[in-house]
């Protein structure tokens, strides 16, 4: 069933227009208002990367990224993109070369069967944007002393994830993807995502 079926009609006033980019193209729509960003990446913009799990903020699976920082996508009005970058699993990649993430996902087995990999990959993108920023979590040892480059623990790395669900139990496979990528950008800094 698409938004279309389960909004009412553009034609009843609830409708409002939005303009924002979606991977690096700017978009338009003019949606009911009540239209979930997840809904119209999916329904209208035929981006169906971010899956559909729970519906409720729970399992993770439609996480993108909104200007840089992870978002359920289920919980985030369109309207509140208004302006801004958004951007999809189907955005990481540059061309045909994958996001270092990505290919470290088909390195250490992390995809499994793949539904909850989208979100997986977006969240970790932009967990590799706090490990750089020094961002403080709920487990960080010591706020005070947080830094740039913060190296993360496994116990930081799961806090840091715990939003995520994978079905398959693939955790230790996907803490060892991104312990590859973050050495590699310790080693030799680089963007995190062209597209954000």
């Amino acid at each position: 069933m698409t938004s279309s079926a389960i909004y009412p009609p553009a034609d009843n006033g609830s409708a409002e227009n939005v303009t924002f980019h979606v991977n690096g193209a700017q978009r338009a729509l003019r949606l009911d208002s009540r239209v979930t960003l997840l809904d119209s990446l999916r329904d209208h913009l035929g981006l169906t990367g971010p899956k559909k799990g729970c519906d409720h903020g729970q399992c993770g699976a439609c996480t993108v990224l909104v200007d840089g920082r992870r978002v359920l996508s289920c919980l985030t009005l369109l309207l509140s993109c208004e302006g801004k970058k958004v951007v999809t699993v189907e955005g990481l990649a540059t061309g045909a070369q994958l996001h270092p993430l990505q290919q470290a996902f088909i390195r250490h087995d992390a995809f499994q069967c793949g539904f909850c990999t989208p979100g997986q990959l977006c969240s970790m993108v932009a967990l590799l944007g706090e490990a750089k920023n020094g961002d403080a979590s709920f487990v960080t040892p010591n706020v005070q002393r947080a830094s740039q480059l913060l190296p993360l623990s496994d116990a930081e790395i799961k806090e840091r994830m715990s939003g995520n669900i994978c079905r398959c139990g693939a955790y230790v496979h996907l803490i060892d993807a991104f312990r590859e990528v973050q050495s590699l950008e310790a080693a030799e800094p680089s963007p995190v995502a062209g597209a954000i």
